[in-house]
């Protein structure tokens, strides 16, 4: 038996001015999750707890299986799990931005112009990252390069005492009332304002600005965690398992559960990754003895928190025309049984380019189920069935029952 998770991170949506009132999903043309949805379950499932914050952490690992109120130990560090840092017990890691600020003289009265500098290069970012690895030279603290604008920040023994906002969360906004708070927030807000006055005249951002690019000025500070305690994916489920994701996050859950994690070249967080790629290598890890594969792909939430309408329906297309049907279409001529989830972790809606912790819409098909919902995959659809999971981490279960 084989099982497939295709996950399109932030695909589901709010009605869209924009697109008269439709949500991405209802515009997107996406024949393969519309068949899957007509043939198999379709429903809504609760992915966020009310007392978490609806982060791509969080909902991954519901998503997965794993509860994140017994699980969830921080964001950043399921990156550094990725990274390959061996955190200590007393660590406190942190994920740190390479971001854009507007040019006040006054840190405190900038505002976040772009959370991702432009969706800087993973090459231009290595070399700020080792520049301020040189230069930002802070007791206690170490800084690790990740994938574009996503890296780590390690603090020994530190504290949790902070109140840290996502950069996500504030696109277009002053950072006045969004800086490190807490009884331990001085610290970090001081290691953001020296990365400004190391990066704001970097000869990488002065041809970035030349470009007419953003420059990646300062880092951002957010995302606070201890080293986690995952459970073996296998010996919780009795399955083999492979992460395709070209994000350090879901990569770190992977090497977290003991996962075989792939490594796609080409592969971005955004519409210019390799959708190809990542069908080939989810196939591949079929046809290895992987029973059961996750496919995640971010870029329709970079749409939504880019607010970009079009590139978001565009990403919902693309994931349906060049990983749902390649993947189902060798399951189908597999001779295998299988099942198959179709499903984005939270929504990121374009009216507020953030995540939100309303529940997803998924599909499940079963080959050779006998009864289906007869729907196209939407969020309306999925509430018209009535089927209601309140705990996303059982959304595993009811595929692998």
């Amino acid at each position: 038996m084989k099982y497939v998770v295709f996950l399109g991170d932030g695909m589901a949506d709010f009605p869209c001015d924009a697109l008269g009132g439709k949500t991405p999903l209802e515009c997107a043309f996406k024949p393969n999750m519309d068949a899957i949805a007509g043939k198999g379950s379709l429903g809504l499932a609760k992915t966020v707890d009310d007392q978490l914050s609806p982060g791509s952490d969080v909902a991954n690992l519901s998503v997965l299986g794993y509860d994140p109120l017994q699980y969830y130990s921080g964001r950043s560090p399921l990156e550094a799990l990725s990274i390959g840092v061996d955190l200590k017990e007393t660590d406190v890691t942190f994920r740190a931005n390479l971001v854009t600020l507007s040019n006040e003289g006054d840190y405190s009265q900038k505002t976040m112009v772009d959370y991702s500098a432009g969706e800087i290069s993973t090459h231009e970012a290595l070399e700020l990252i080792t520049y301020l690895q040189k230069e930002l030279v802070v007791p206690g603290f170490s800084l690790y390069s990740g994938i574009s604008y996503r890296h780590l920040l390690v603090w020994d023994e530190g504290s949790l005492a902070v109140k840290l906002t996502p950069p996500h969360d504030i696109s277009k906004k002053k950072v006045t009332d969004y800086l490190p708070g807490g009884e331990a927030g001085c610290a970090l807000l001081e290691i953001m304002k020296k990365s400004h006055m190391l990066l704001v005249n970097h000869p990488i951002n002065q041809e970035r600005i030349r470009l007419g690019k953003n420059p990646a000025n300062s880092l951002w500070i957010w995302g606070e965690g201890t080293k986690p305690a995952l459970d073996s994916f296998e010996k919780k489920f009795g399955l083999s398992g492979c992460m395709i994701s070209a994000v350090d996050l879901l990569k770190g859950i992977g090497n977290g559960t003991g996962m075989k994690v792939a490594n796609v070249k080409g592969a971005t967080g955004n519409i210019d990754t390799n959708f190809d790629g990542k069908a080939e290598a989810a196939i591949e890890a079929l046809k290895s003895g992987s029973e059961f594969v996750y496919i995640h792909v971010e870029a329709p939430d970079e749409c939504g928190h880019q607010g970009q309408v079009e590139m978001k329906v565009k990403a919902i297309e693309l994931i349906d025309e060049k990983i749902v049907g390649p993947v189902m279409k060798y399951l189908e001529e597999s001779g295998e049984d299988y099942a198959v989830l179709v499903a984005p972790d939270h929504p990121t809606p374009l009216a507020v380019m953030t995540h939100v912790k309303d529940p997803i819409p998924f599909a499940i098909y079963k080959e050779g189920q006998k009864e289906g919902s007869g729907l196209s995959y939407t969020e309306a659809h999925a509430k018209e069935t009535g089927i209601y999971i309140d705990k996303g981490c059982e959304l595993i279960r009811m595929l692998l029952a």
